[in-house]
């Protein structure tokens, strides 16, 4: 599956390639934060994260949402439905991440997972109880701001 990368980002002098994904917090009406697990054999595996994926070559990161949300949690989500709210930048050994990501609140069909080991609706302050991939960190205490 092709996806959006760019060759030759410096991170601390070394040349990585970008890759490109969108993110999503869904956030029900009790105010609290979908974050799925990393099924085994992925890379992170067993590590908590917010649903999305990798954008592909000519894809908007809101239509990746919508693609990727429906293939991991089986729900429908249109790009009026998602409100940017801040990104990520990471540099990991071989690649740096740059991260959009997005709010939703109103969906179509029912959360399950589908592509991940586990899911959980937690509250914005109990996220850090969840070991998440490093580039997701910085995320939480915006949405514990925002929320």
């Amino acid at each position: 599956m092709p996806t959006t990368e760019a060759k030759g980002v410096q991170a601390s002098g070394v040349s990585l390639k970008l890759v490109l994904v969108a993110a999503c917090a869904l956030v029900d009406v009790d105010g609290r934060v979908l974050i799925a697990k990393r099924p085994q054999g992925k890379a992170m595996a067993g590590l908590w994260e917010f649903p999305g994926g990798k954008v592909e070559d000519g894809e908007a990161p809101e239509a990746a949402l919508i693609r990727e949300l429906k293939e991991e949690l089986g729900i429908d989500v249109t790009a009026a439905c998602l409100a940017p709210l801040t990104f990520a930048s990471h540099a990991y050994d071989r690649f740096h991440l740059l991260m959009p990501l997005y709010i939703c609140r109103r969906w179509e069909g029912h959360v399950e997972p589908r592509e991940h080991s586990d899911i959980a609706w937690v509250r914005p302050n109990r996220l850090r109880d969840y070991p998440m991939p490093e580039a997701d960190l910085p995320l939480i205490p915006i949405l514990m701001d925002w929320l």
